[in-house]
């Protein structure tokens, strides 16, 4: 038979007592709602626990940049599509100027240009557009003012490109390439000393009259030819001669912009003298950068074609002959403003003939590029607004399972504990029955 000491059956229901307290105080610090307090209230749980609460922040941190992004876009659409508005104003006072045949004292021509002149300075005024503090159109330069416009008091000479229609652009192919500006193929003016207009293709450097160029061509389109290439070579006649055009004509001749940096530069062709078309006008000059904002969306490395939200002045402004790839100059960010300026300079001298051969297509090329930047905004914002929706999911999906691993059952819990006091009482009852006697039980 074994014999168990007073002194064990203590021990060891102190022990038991202590379990019991141990397990009704983790129970109690159930009572914030939380089952998960350390590592070893359960570490499956707690592990799982702590990579829920990375996703939620991550997930906040996305959901933020969305919202900051969708902000962005929107700031940018409503300022396209208000240039958007007034470059179709401006190519509707363009025609009108075209098939104005009265001087420049006569018929609506100050008006007009009055009219040009106002619309223009809104374009440049929707293009310092803000966003709180940031310029929307700067580029990562956006603490910066983008756009500025030289002195009306003081024009700048600037050259004047011949822009192509479609079935010119089709004829005179070897004008532009896929390095030429989007929307836009021009070649150089050339004011002759025998008076006339002549335009010099400023990849290969042929030179042609104006009449050829307007009107002569579509003779050789008649007689089957559709390039100038292949009438050249049938022996036909096309060019008069060549301007010697090459690698960094423009640049060594014009500013990105197309201000004039070599005003007295002149060449004689088939007996003409010839030297640059200008006109004296203003000119809007790019301040900012052209790099891209981006604002991440989703996991994963930073996609440029689906995470950037702002526009440039290259994106809106386009190019043109003065600053594309073939020019060798930077882009300007200030293409199509500028060519909106020498429309207006045209308009304001009363040039109907020009209005109409290059005027129009020069409007609706800006309107063309303005839309386009307009376009992928739009497209890009309608992304981002989806991905606001799956975000908002993930959000759910994610506290619902934070929820799941750390959160406790107020019933069971509550239930547990009266479990734990009803043990606990009886306990301490059992025990003070079978416990032995003290010296001071003995004595009473």
């Amino acid at each position: 038979m074994i014999r168990i000491s007073s002194n064990y059956m203590v021990q060891r229901y102190q022990k038991d007592l202590n379990e019991l307290d141990y397990t009704k105080s983790k129970l109690m610090e159930q009572g914030d709602g939380k089952k998960l307090h350390r590592p070893s209230d359960n570490s499956v749980d707690y592990s799982r626990y702590l990579r829920y609460n990375v996703s939620e922040g991550e997930n906040d941190r996305y959901q933020a940049s969305v919202k900051a992004g969708i902000s962005w876009m929107n700031t940018t659409q409503t300022a396209l599509s208000s240039m958007e508005d007034i470059q179709k104003t401006f190519k509707a006072k363009t025609i009108q100027g075209a098939n104005d045949d009265k001087d420049e004292n006569g018929g609506d021509w100050p008006a007009i240009a009055r009219e040009m002149k106002a619309e223009i300075q809104q374009i440049v005024s929707l293009g310092n557009t803000q966003l709180g503090d940031r310029y929307i159109f700067s580029g990562q330069a956006d603490l910066r003012q983008p756009f500025s416009i030289s002195d009306e008091n003081k024009p700048l000479l600037r050259g004047v490109a011949k822009t192509l229609d479609d079935r010119q652009a089709a004829f005179f192919n070897d004008a532009s390439n896929d390095k030429s500006a989007n929307f836009l193929h021009q070649m150089i003016s050339l004011d002759g000393s025998d008076g006339e207009n002549y335009y010099m293709n400023t990849l290969t450097g042929a030179v042609y009259s104006r009449q050829f160029v307007q009107e002569g061509y579509k003779a050789l389109l008649a007689k089957g030819y559709k390039t100038v290439g292949e009438a050249a070579a049938a022996g036909e006649a096309t060019s008069i001669g060549n301007g010697g055009a090459g690698p960094n004509f423009i640049k060594n001749n014009f500013k990105n912009t197309g201000e004039v940096l070599n005003p007295g530069w002149s060449v004689g062709v088939g007996g003409v003298t010839m030297k640059f078309s200008t006109v004296r006008q203003q000119i809007v000059s790019y301040n900012g950068d052209f790099r891209y904002i981006s604002m991440v969306k989703q996991n994963g490395s930073v996609e440029p074609t689906a995470d950037t939200v702002n526009k440039t002045g290259l994106d809106i402004f386009g190019r043109d002959l003065f600053d594309d790839e073939n020019s060798g100059n930077e882009p300007s960010g200030t293409a199509m403003v500028n060519s909106m300026l020498t429309v207006y300079a045209k308009t304001k001298s009363a040039d109907p003939h020009w209005l109409s051969s290059d005027g129009i297509s020069l409007a609706d090329a800006a309107n063309q590029v303005t839309l386009q930047a307009h376009t992928e905004t739009g497209a890009r914002t309608q992304l981002y607004k989806n991905m606001t929706d799956v975000l908002t999911d993930y959000k759910e999906n994610i506290t619902r399972d934070i929820t799941n691993v750390s959160s406790a059952d107020v019933a069971e819990l509550a239930m547990k504990m009266m479990q734990q006091q009803t043990v606990m009482s009886m306990s301490l009852s059992m025990g003070a029955r079978i416990l032995p006697l003290s010296l001071v039980d003995y004595l009473r």
